[in-house]
């Protein structure tokens, strides 16, 4: 790839500085004494004593050469400051160079240096870093976009485009330090729950990535192959089999934040490699479920934000408990008009035309009410809900509901109009699951490349014993979307799936 002139320039500046053997990337170790972030705020001219030998270290983000004397921004991982370099103070001797040549020439944007001097205020009161003591310590090849701020503090030339934004995070994070802020909010949150579910006394643990079968959601799974053992594996599309199998071999409550992949379409709210915590918990029921999945995300929500009022977008969303709760087929009817209740898979078609839902023909009866459910119902969920009592069709690993037949005792939980948690009475029934099981690959003799294989290990699980279970799968990345306010998922992820680059 050909280099740019900006890019030949700073070559030509590495070779003149290792010229003046000057090492541009030191192997040493630089002692940090003060963040940027923490200068500025705690400084005081009554308290300077305390800054009369501040190391700090970053990034050369602005120059401004005045003869003998300077400013420039030095930016590191909480902030930026302003250093003032003067020729003299750097070069007490008869060599100039680290100043005249080094500093001023071919020290560039992008650079990481380090400073030593002490802190005062300039007759403007910004507060700034004198500097006595200057070391290059990693010399930037590439050029950085370059963003300015005026005097009043608005940004201009602001670097926004996604393709470079999620491309090149490394650079994003630079230019666009408020970015930093959504991904420290994502980790308080896994913090948050985490610290929850400890306390609750479930113990954390890990499951296989690999799996010889898929399961534990309706999905297209990613296929690799293994040379050793010469089998197909799968990359896990969910974890909820493999959690059950500890609930049978005697733990009483497991968690896992899992890496699933799902080898589906993309959007702004999926991505092919996502994360998701699955809680189960043995003795209890999804009722029961309900209240802790509404209890620990207003406790990450107060965790994360200080309230449990979040601004998304155009809507203030609350996390507040209770949440507001219907059932499916009540909330279609209501919405909708149409009682979909006891309907076979023709009429269910029907109805789907009516409401102009598009259907595919391998669609079984309970994708068709999903479909409904997901055109007509879904989006105008803002607030934190929950939708319960789901078709059988639909739920493969759900228990039968105990009143209500043809249901299951399931629920999800909505937020923003997209489900972000999805959680059952766990079907711990093992000659039901089988004919679960066998429903699901007749539906993929159908056509439905989204279905459950037949895993017989896992029903010899379930036929050792199951106690009475309830779990749930959140999604982290939609969570975090809401309590960051992003509006795509790419931005609360480091490094999303992208096309190659052309």
């Amino acid at each position: 790839m050909a280099l740019s002139e900006q890019e030949l320039i700073r070559r030509q500046n590495l070779e003149k500085i290792r010229e003046l053997e000057i090492d541009p990337y030191p192997s040493d170790e630089y002692e940090i004494s003060h963040y940027t972030s923490d200068i500025k705020r705690n400084f005081s001219e009554a308290q300077k004593s305390d800054y009369q030998n501040v190391r700090a270290a970053g990034r050369l983000m602005m120059k401004r050469i005045m003869g003998k004397a300077s400013f420039a921004e030095l930016q590191d991982t909480s902030g930026r400051i302003q250093i003032y370099v003067n020729r003299d103070e750097i070069c007490p001797g008869e060599d100039k160079t680290l100043y005249n040549t080094i500093f001023k020439k071919l020290l560039d944007i992008g650079d990481i240096i380090g400073v030593r001097g002490h802190v005062f205020t300039t007759q403007t009161g910004e507060i700034t870093i004198h500097v006595t003591e200057l070391r290059l310590l990693s010399k930037s090849l590439k050029p950085l976009p370059i963003v300015k701020t005026d005097a009043e503090g608005k940004i201009h030339d602001a670097v926004t485009d996604p393709e470079f934004r999620y491309r090149q995070r490394y650079a994003d994070l630079i230019v666009n330090p408020g970015v930093k802020e959504a991904f420290i909010k994502r980790t308080k949150m896994y913090d948050s729950i985490r610290s929850y579910l400890n306390h609750k006394g479930y113990l954390e643990v890990e499951t296989p990535i690999l799996q010889p079968l898929y399961g534990g959601a309706l999905a297209r799974p990613f296929k690799t192959h293994h040379n050793t053992l010469d089998m197909t594996l799968y990359l896990r599309i969910a974890n909820e089999l493999y959690l059950k199998r500890l609930i049978v071999g005697g733990f009483e409550g497991v968690y896992e934040f899992s890496k699933d992949f799902r080898n589906e379409g993309m959007s702004r709210f999926h991505n092919p490699e996502f994360t998701q915590i699955e809680l189960y918990v043995a003795y209890k029921d999804y009722s029961w479920m309900m209240g802790t999945v509404e209890e620990m995300i207003e406790k990450a929500a107060i965790d994360v934000t200080g309230s449990t009022l979040v601004r998304v977008g155009e809507h203030d969303i609350d996390f507040k408990r209770p949440w507001k709760r219907y059932t499916m087929y009540g909330l279609i009817e209501e919405i909708t008009g149409i009682d979909i209740s006891g309907m076979d898979e023709a009429d269910l078609r029907k109805v789907a035309r009516e409401l102009e839902v598009v259907l595919d023909p391998t669609m079984g009866k309970g994708k068709i009410i999903d479909e409904i459910f997901g055109e007509k119902c879904e989006t105008q969920l803002i607030q934190p809900t929950f939708i319960t009592d789901y078709p059988l069709e639909m739920s493969p690993l759900a228990k039968k509901h105990r009143d209500k037949p043809g249901l299951v005792e399931r629920f999800e939980a909505i937020c923003n109009g997209k489900e972000i948690a999805n959680a059952f009475s766990e079907l711990n029934d093992p000659i039901d699951q089988r004919m679960r099981f066998e429903a699901q690959m007749q539906l993929g003799q159908r056509g439905d490349d989204e279905t459950m294989m037949m895993d017989e290990d896992y029903i010899r699980a379930l036929e050792y014993g199951m106690p009475p279970t309830a779990g749930v799968g959140i999604g982290m990345d939609r969570l975090a979307m809401i309590l960051t306010n992003s509006e795509s998922i790419q931005d609360v992820l480091f490094f999303p799936q992208m096309k190659p680059e052309s």
